[in-house]
């Protein structure tokens, strides 16, 4: 795309973010195809004559949208003409009948496609044995890319945009407090055919996601042939970690091993070649090599791992050879397929427009702002200090993942393993015991019972993940991942995580109103419920202790992991907006881009209190190969979840007040805040506890 297309895009995307509601018509007006102009005019006085003054809003909005995905192939101006005299609703009982009938059948047709998705990925999701190119293929297909292009053509969806508003960003901010619940769903219903994205479009976006998500759920270092920088052997028989979940977590389980330093100094070197491309591509998921990432030099293992190692074939050519930039070229591929949707929206034309205003809903710059207002604060200095000082060494790169504040049980994570591992030998284990895990937490015999019916766990392929349903009465699905001699810590503290996204999932479909108001306003609330029942797993195993000062270290370890998850989503985001402006970058021009922001906000906020410039760890994520721009939601998602915690504090019971707050509905973020805590989101209230923590534990000293 051309700069002055560029400049158009990001225009018609300010107009509709900023303007007055009154003036959403007349740009609108702006987009009307020409052959359909005077249609338009001719068929709003005529309306308004024929259904009074009282319509007026309704007419002219609804026209407006039907035009604007009017094609010539849909019919002439005639064809419009008619459609739109024929199918204008009025009558307000007609109306609402006409919504219940919509929110049956999208039910039903939403439900279902979720099963068919659901077992189209069943091998691509599952831990169901070796990967076959059908299985890819499959689950890189998406068999609801074709429904809306044929609702637009069968004119089911100008139906709906004739009858019922998009309701732009501005106006569900501004008008949105005064709207009913039905009114709401009726915005909720008509914003599924806010932009009209050709079915092979919407594959293509698709098979290039998919392909992301392969590349990275198969990205796997097996540790014991990773070479430390004396070339001894570092890590147990069997280990394989996926990047970067995996490693990430690692790193923060070896705080509390005695050989734990020169480990995670290990795992950091691992995280950079992977970032700038040097690893060898050889040792990607193979056992059959052993690796030393600070040489990176690469030779056949003399101590084989597994007997799965047997069924691998030995390389014989380089084994040197870098992965040359693969990494950088998935992402490529991902946008550009994105990209080829943003001419069908009208609405958001840029897919940044597009997942902050329409899915996240908080605009890009007020996310920024926050995420700024974290990482600026000199508490981040203090909270750093503090750390320092309880590591007795200076702080390193990878410490941006301490989590000491507040695992302090007296076992580090190879010893909860077993534990683990003997109460939940299965998938199948872990399901049986939800009642059991809910009753721990608080939940009445009832709910738990509710719940526990409407959640299956399986074992998962990759590091685990939440597919919830559309349809009520249908499963939610927990993925996490089940080694061959049983669950560990690494798997059970993401299965908790997933639990709560389920728990999140059951009762925002199954308790809310309107089934086009299911869910809730953004991943980032749904990361919150994740977080407040991934917090409670020790509680869950009996092991947690209330310690000195538990509360003030629990806020400064949320304060810590905020910051690090904020410094990363900065980096994707100023990622995508160089994606905008160099549309025919190479991989390597990707590369090096991403390298120099990764540094740039490194030097930034953490260089000041680590003391090391030019580091490269936050770029990496893996979410940024196979689901963009998402990575926000996770700061956001802590700041959520350190106010709905607040409110916990005070509540008679926790199940009863999840059940309350999830079943509110699909609003705006700061409606669905208010009625969960009763104050917007906000950055203050984590800012100011972190404050008063520190001020406390200080005064303890």
């Amino acid at each position: 795309m051309k700069k002055t297309a560029l400049f158009i895009v990001a225009f018609c995307a300010f107009l509709f973010e900023s303007m007055s509601a009154e003036k959403v018509d007349e740009t609108l007006d702006s987009i009307i195809p020409s052959f359909l102009k005077t249609s338009v005019t001719k068929l709003e006085n005529d309306l308004i004559q024929k259904h009074g003054t009282s319509q007026k809003e309704r007419i002219k909005r609804g026209i407006r949208q039907v035009a604007i995905f009017w094609k010539k192939e849909d019919g002439d101006k005639k064809v419009f003409e008619s459609f739109v005299n024929e199918n204008f609703i009025s009558n307000t009982n007609e109306l609402n009948e006409l919504f219940k009938r919509l929110e049956r059948k999208f039910e039903a047709l939403d439900g279902y496609m979720t099963e068919i998705v659901y077992e189209f990925r069943r091998e691509m999701d599952l831990d169901t044995g070796k990967l076959f190119p059908i299985d890819e293929i499959f689950g890189s297909y998406d068999p609801t890319a074709h429904i809306n292009e044929d609702f637009f053509k069968n004119k089911i969806a100008f139906i709906i945009l004739l009858n019922f508003p998009i309701a732009t960003f501005q106006e569900r901010n501004s008008e949105g407090v005064s709207w009913s619940r039905q009114r709401w769903a009726e915005v909720r219903l008509a914003q599924r055919f806010s932009k009209r994205i050709p079915s092979d479009v919407l594959q293509q976006i698709t098979s290039a996601c998919s392909k992301g998500e392969i590349y990275t759920s198969e990205y796997k270092i097996w540790m014991h042939h990773i070479l430390g920088p004396n070339n001894e052997r570092l890590f147990p028989k069997g280990l394989k970690l996926i990047s970067h979940w995996n490693l990430r977590d690692e790193i923060k389980a070896q705080y509390s091993s005695t050989n734990g330093l020169i480990r995670q100094r290990t795992i950091q070197k691992i995280m950079e070649r992977i970032i700038d491309q040097t690893i060898p591509q050889i040792v990607i998921n193979n056992p059959l090599y052993d690796w030393n990432p600070f040489t990176n030099l690469v030779k056949p293992t003399d101590s084989p791992d597994s007997p799965d190692s047997t069924n691998l074939q030995p390389h014989f050519g380089d084994l040197a050879k870098p992965e040359l930039n693969k990494r950088y070229e998935v992402l490529l591929n991902i946008f550009r397929a994105i990209r080829m949707a943003d001419k069908y929206c009208p609405f958001a034309p840029t897919y940044i427009d597009r997942k902050f205003n329409e899915e996240r809903q908080i605009s890009e710059e007020e996310v920024e702002k926050m995420l700024n207002d974290l990482l600026s604060s000199p508490l981040l200095k203090e909270v750093a200090a503090l750390i320092q000082k309880r590591l007795g060494r200076p702080l390193e790169p990878f410490d941006i993942w301490y989590n000491g504040f507040t695992k302090d049980i007296g076992l580090n994570e190879s010893e909860l393993d077993p534990i683990v591992a003997k109460r939940y030998p299965t998938a199948e284990a872990f399901r049986n015991d939800i009642p059991n895990i809910l009753a721990k937490l608080g939940f009445s015999k009832e709910k738990a019972d509710f719940l526990y019916k409407n959640i299956e766990v399986e074992a998962s392929r990759g590091t685990g993940h939440a597919m919830g349903h559309t349809k009520r009465g249908f499963p939610a699905r927990l993925r996490t991942r089940v080694e061959k001699d049983g669950m560990n810590y690494k798997g059970f503290n993401i299965a908790m995580h997933e639990f709560g996204h389920n728990i999140e999932q059951v009762f925002s479909l199954n308790k809310v109103d309107y089934i086009f108001l299911a869910g809730v306003p953004n991943n980032a609330c749904t990361e919150a419920i994740a977080y407040i029942f991934q917090d409670r797993d020790l509680k869950v195993l009996g092991l947690q202790q209330d310690g000195h000062l538990k509360e003030e270290y629990n806020t400064l370890q949320t304060y810590w992991m905020t910051c690090e998850i904020s410094a990363v989503a900065l980096v994707e985001m100023k990622i995508w907006r160089w994606l905008y402006q160099n549309p025919n970058a190479t991989p390597e021009e990707l590369k090096k881009k991403v390298l120099k922001i990764a540094k740039e906000i490194w030097n930034k906020y953490y260089a000041p209190v680590i003391g090391k410039k030019d580091v490269e760890l936050l770029a990496v994520y893996s979410h940024m190969f196979f689901t963009p721009l998402y990575l926000s939601d996770y700061p956001l998602g802590h700041l959520i979840s350190y106010q709905i915690e607040e409110k916990l504090k005070t509540a008679a019971s926790l199940g009863d007040e999840i059940e309350r707050i999830t079943s509110f509905g699909n609003l705006t973020p700061n409606l669905w805040m208010i009625n969960a805590t009763g104050k917007p989101l906000s950055v203050e209230p984590l800012l100011k506890a972190t404050a008063d923590s520190l001020q406390k534990i200080k005064s303890n000293q």
